[in-house]
């Protein structure tokens, strides 16, 4: 299963974790993925989007439909 958002195309990063003694050791910063239905009123459908959170609250904020019509036109969908 890919760890990546369907609307904004957000994926796991790299980084360091730092330990007190501070020794540097690889490791992976995944995105807050959640699984989630919507409803598309003009198609009357359900669909089901892997999206971050912060995904989820822009489509809180603009609606289903707008908001992937708006990742369409940018290309991440």
């Amino acid at each position: 299963m890919s760890k990546i958002c369907d609307l904004t195309g957000k994926t796991s990063i790299g980084g360091n974790k730092v330990s007190f003694s501070n020794r540097k050791t690889k490791r992976r910063f995944n995105p807050n993925l959640q699984k989630k239905r919507f409803f598309i009123p003009e198609t009357g459908q359900w669909i089901t989007l892997k999206v971050s959170t912060s995904a989820l609250r822009t489509i809180h904020k603009l609606g289903a439909t707008s908001a992937i019509e708006k990742a369409l036109r940018k290309g991440t969908l």
